[in-house]
């Protein structure tokens, strides 16, 4: 028996793009929605092959989400028109999954923090911190990257943060970062941050409601341990 690779050659029902339009895309697996993706195979693999073995040896969507595009290409069939392909579609996958933009969430625990955000955050290579703005009632206004690095004293300006606070006329906030290593027990750094931000918020009248940090499915609330 001869193996056909080219997915033209596939009975129709074995096909992605027709198995989607006659089924809907919960009934494709991760490897035919990659091959959607990626539209044509290598020498002896088919678009569904190639998006197995790039899905075995890139650790998944996740472990694609993670790397950047030089990495992707010492993946064999993977040139740099690919991998534009597949970082495109997991940012658009990324941002779709925040552009609810959560306006008018109402927030009532550190678990709902994560809920909302940890996607966004959870596979990022450096520190991210935020700013969630809250009405009085906690609902989300918006939320903001204000500082990319290393959450340190030298790095978030108080200043900044209480500017874009009363900017956004926020009644209450929630600081939010993440720690790429994925572990969320916080710094000597984070603690301190933490204490003269609450100071600062509270010359201008303004809650601090929490300080969420998100690692690799686990997240830390500093309100959560009454540090807040």
């Amino acid at each position: 028996m001869v193996y056909k690779t080219r997915i033209a050659d596939w009975p129709l029902d074995d096909r992605p793009r027709e198995k989607l339009f006659s089924l809907g895309t919960d009934a494709l697996s991760d490897a035919e929605l990659l091959a959607i993706i990626l539209r044509v195979g290598i020498q002896h693999r088919s678009a569904v092959d190639l998006a197995r073995y790039i899905l075995q040896e890139c650790g998944g969507f996740r472990g694609i989400a993670k790397m950047d595009v030089q990495d992707m290409t010492a993946v064999k069939g993977i040139g740099k028109a690919k991998a534009a392909q597949i970082k495109a579609a997991i940012a658009i996958g990324k941002r779709l999954a925040q552009q609810t933009n959560n306006f008018g969430e109402r927030i009532t625990s550190s678990q709902d923090i994560f809920d909302l955000y940890h996607l966004k955050y959870r596979d990022l290579k450096r520190e991210n911190f935020s700013v969630i703005f809250l009405t009085s009632r906690h609902k989300i206004i918006s939320e903001k990257v204000l500082f990319e690095g290393s959450v340190a004293e030298s790095l978030v300006s108080i200043r900044e943060v209480i500017r874009e606070i009363l900017a956004n006329g926020a009644v209450s906030v929630i600081f939010l970062h993440n720690h790429p290593s994925g572990e969320v027990t916080p710094s000597d750094a984070d603690y301190a941050i933490t204490k003269k931000l609450v100071a600062a918020c509270k010359t201008v009248d303004v809650l601090v409601i929490d300080h969420v940090i998100i690692g690799d499915g686990v997240f830390y609330s500093f309100a959560d341990d009454h540090l807040i």
